[in-house]
């Protein structure tokens, strides 16, 4: 985990995006990404395009990960806390 956070970092300071990877706009960046993966299943599963899926994913976990990157978050621990909590909220059948 650590090394592809490392990669993406690296990859967005190298372009100086850092500069404007404010809370605000990485919480933007996350939505739209989330949109446009979205749009694969508008008009439903036989329009499907999954390379394109792919990407958007790729997308989405790339914003959120700069984003807890950048609040300090382990991103590791924090799963795991949420992980937690879900097995309270939502008990095994």
């Amino acid at each position: 985990m650590k090394k592809i956070i490392n990669e993406i970092i690296e990859f967005r300071d190298k372009r100086e995006w850092n500069l404007t990877d404010r809370p605000d706009n990485l919480a933007k960046s996350i939505i739209i990404e989330a949109a446009e993966l979205l749009e694969n299943y508008q008009w439903g599963p036989e329009s499907v395009n999954f390379e394109n899926v792919k990407e958007e994913i790729a997308d989405v976990l790339i914003y959120a990960i700069a984003f807890a990157y950048d609040q300090g978050f382990d991103i590791e621990e924090i799963i795991r806390e949420k992980l937690v909590k879900n097995a309270i909220k939502y008990p095994e059948k």
